[in-house]
């Protein structure tokens, strides 16, 4: 295992700078937007993927080292040894080359939609007399009532002159011919509130065209400004920096201090500028300058600018055949379609693999709950959520019926803030025990405690999971569930919420795991025992799942275990800093990464010494942030049909040679694919397909038809 401490020039040697990784990533989902063999609209929105990223990446990431360089802190930070001025200019330089091979992608597959009968028309296009008549008339009826143009001064390098730029906001940059003395000569147009697709059905002849919304208004700038001549015009768009976190032991009232950060994201400073290619380079200057942003950190892009707004021409009529088919949830056998979920689970644990299974089951159970008259309370974290939840309703039925309802409802997750507090309020009306968090930490933990009232007694029923309570992202991400009724396992539970909900101090759970608490102690303790039983001559294998390895410790170890002879697979969908395969480290250790139609969210681990396999799953990556700084959960997973079950998802994992990538020790990936005469294989699509068989064996089981007898009173 390397020293503890360690030059910059050896860190780099055996640590992988965060920032390329996740750049290495994002490369890797702009592959897929590459691959012909995926269908064409499914390739256009994994390039919308890829610049919805980019912009979280840019907001996240540049914004953080941004504010270190603004700061004046420069040291290394980085577990490989970069200083800040080194990870800026790797993150610049891989942003830039980043939108280049987006828009080329772009490029490549607008040709092939043209030639599928899907056609964006550009702003110049020549048109019939009819359409552009229709043009003008839907312009002056749906966008000049909405779009307000507003002067700039950009004689005037000064932001703090209105009007404040919409952050992540399209604009339509205008320069005007005329210069009267005193007379701004830009205007700007936020377009918002109005299609960004817009449909040309009936006008040119097909249905299959469109053109983008700033084309149209770039088309007919005369009717915002009719009279003027324009120099240039065409688009812009600022990143600000959303590294904020509010200051909670200077916050008297949590959610007010968010409603501060949420407004605070809107002033912060810009760390991007988009500017799209019709813009005179004057113009860019001026408007970089009154910005106050250096031109390292200007970028023109060649094409449509927001490319993540792409992904919404895959709902354009008429062009299904250029999309997967769908993959649709099925049911788990061991769940009936009537009866009580609380059967379910009180029959022994019960493991789903979402999204290949249906989350229904999990709202089910929570519906259930809410009506069930021997519930008497419910506990639930909720991280993240989607706009109309059926869990949050639910929820609020329960506290409606007088059952004992209580919320630990994040505050602090991140780009939810606004959704998060607007559920807190509604939850509080309810009659609902809201709380905003854990002081100093997120709280990501996935976990649902309800408590009936039976014949037997108190029941503790539990769900407990590696995704959000969300019903819409559960049908996108791979994620797991377990429903159980174990009573250790139900106490650690209460305890974990009286933790996190009260004023209580921590307790030693028995099963369960807390981070900032015990979790890294425990995972570092399971790769001791794997160090243990290989140095005593036995054979032990590691095998884990996660979207970003990170922590120096979890890698330190993992490289002590491979020397010790410990076979280790890591299926690391993100950001990996471990280099596998260096010689007498980590020579042991094989590092897959799987991007595919659904995004790997599930964390699992693994531990097979001799014939003996053990297994858990959790809410946490192995990041320092989630280790130290937010509330989450390690789960053993005891059942021999659940542990056999992950195990097998695992092995599918590694056996995947189409969407599976594999780590070099140079911090290459280099995409799998079969050889010789093996046959081609996907993990997800086998995952899919038993899931498929299983509801097959289901559907072909005998009809029981049982009586209602009578009861001998």
């Amino acid at each position: 295992m390397p020293p503890k401490k360690l030059k910059a020039a050896d860190a780099g040697r055996l640590f992988i700078n965060r920032e390329a990784s996740w750049l290495e990533f994002n490369r890797r989902v702009l592959a897929l937007a590459q691959d012909a063999a995926v269908p064409l609209l499914e390739r256009l929105k994994f390039l919308a993927i890829t610049g919805s990223n980019l912009d979280e990446f840019c907001r996240v990431r540049l914004g953080s080292l941004r504010m270190m360089e603004r700061e004046g802190r420069t040291a290394s930070t980085d577990i490989a040894g970069m200083d800040v001025a080194t990870q800026l200019a790797l993150v610049r330089g891989g942003v830039a080359g980043m939108a280049a091979d987006q828009y080329k992608c772009l490029h490549g597959l607008e040709k092939r939609l043209d030639a599928a009968g899907l056609h964006r028309l550009a702003a110049a296009a020549e048109l019939p007399e009819s359409a552009c008549r229709h043009l003008r008339g839907r312009v002056e009826e749906e966008f000049l009532p909405v779009v307000t143009p507003a002067a700039l001064d950009l004689d005037q390098p000064n932001e703090n002159i209105m009007p404040l730029l919409d952050n992540l906001g399209l604009y339509v940059l205008v320069r005007f011919a005329d210069s009267a003395p005193k007379r701004p000569r830009f205007a700007a147009l936020l377009l918002r509130g109005i299609p960004r697709i817009v449909p040309l059905p009936d006008v040119v002849g097909s249905p299959r065209e469109f053109m983008l919304a700033e084309d149209l208004v770039l088309r007919h700038l005369d009717a915002w400004f009719p009279g003027r001549a324009v120099a240039d015009a065409g688009t812009f768009r600022i990143t600000r920096n959303a590294d904020l976190a509010v200051r909670e032991d200077e916050a008297a009232d949590l959610l007010s201090g968010m409603e501060e950060i949420l407004a605070s994201r809107q002033t912060s400073f810009i760390v991007r500028i988009e500017v799209g290619g019709t813009v005179s380079t004057e113009s860019a200057e001026l408007l970089a300058r009154w910005l106050s942003v250096g031109p390292e950190d200007v970028y023109r892009p060649d094409g449509p600018l927001d490319l993540a707004a792409f992904r919404r021409l895959a709902a354009f009529p008429g062009f299904d055949h250029l999309l997967d088919k769908p993959w649709e949830p099925q049911p788990n056998p061991r769940i009936p379609k009537t009866g009580s979920m609380f059967d379910v689970a009180a029959a022994g644990d019960l493991l789903l693999v979402h999204p290949y299974e249906s989350f229904d089951p999990v709202v089910r159970l929570l519906r259930e709950a809410a009506d069930d008259p021997g519930v008497l309370a419910i506990k639930q974290v909720l991280y993240r959520t989607s706009p109309d939840s059926q869990i949050v309703q639910a929820l609020m039925r329960a506290a409606d019926n007088g059952k004992a309802v209580t919320v630990l409802v994040e505050l602090k997750a991140r780009f939810d803030e606004e959704r998060n507090i607007d559920w807190a309020r509604k939850l509080e009306l309810a009659g609902v025990q809201v709380v905003y968090g854990v002081k100093g930490y997120k709280t990501h933990a996935k976990a649902c405690l309800v408590v009936r009232r039976e014949e037997r007694g108190i029941v503790r029923y539990l769900h407990l999971g590696t995704g959000n309570y969300n019903e819409a992202t559960a049908r996108l991400y791979s994620d797991l569930s377990l429903f159980t009724a174990d009573p250790a396992l139900g106490q650690d539970a209460t305890a974990f919420f009286n933790t996190v909900c009260g004023l209580s101090s921590p307790v030693t759970l028995s099963k369960l795991a807390m981070a900032p608490l015990h979790l890294r102690g425990r995972l570092l303790a399971i790769l001791d025992q794997a160090v243990e039983y290989a140095e005593a001559g036995g054979a032990a294998t590691v095998t884990a799942k996660m979207n970003s390895l990170c922590d120096e410790p979890l890698i330190r170890r993992l490289y002590a275990a491979s020397a010790a002879g410990v076979k280790i697979r890591l299926n690391i969908r993100g950001i990996c800093c471990l280099r596998p395969g260096v010689r007498k480290i980590s020579e042991n250790i094989r590092v897959i990464s799987i991007v595919d139609r659904f995004l790997e969210h599930a964390r699992v681990l693994c531990l097979q010494t001799g014939a003996e396999t053990r297994a858990w799953f959790s809410s946490a990556d192995w990041m320092p942030r989630n280790l130290d700084r937010r509330i989450e959960l390690l789960v053993p997973v005891e059942d021999p049909a659940c542990r056999a079950r992950l195990a097998g998802m695992l092995d599918a994992c590694f056996r995947d040679n189409t969407h599976a990538w594999e780590l070099g020790p140079d911090g290459g990936w280099r995409r799998l694919t079969p050889t010789g005469r093996k046959t081609p294989r996907g993990a997800q699509e086998e995952l899919c397909q038993q899931a498929r068989q299983a509801a097959a064996r289901r559907r072909r089981s005998p009809v029981l038809f049982e009586p209602h007898l009578p009861v001998r009173k």
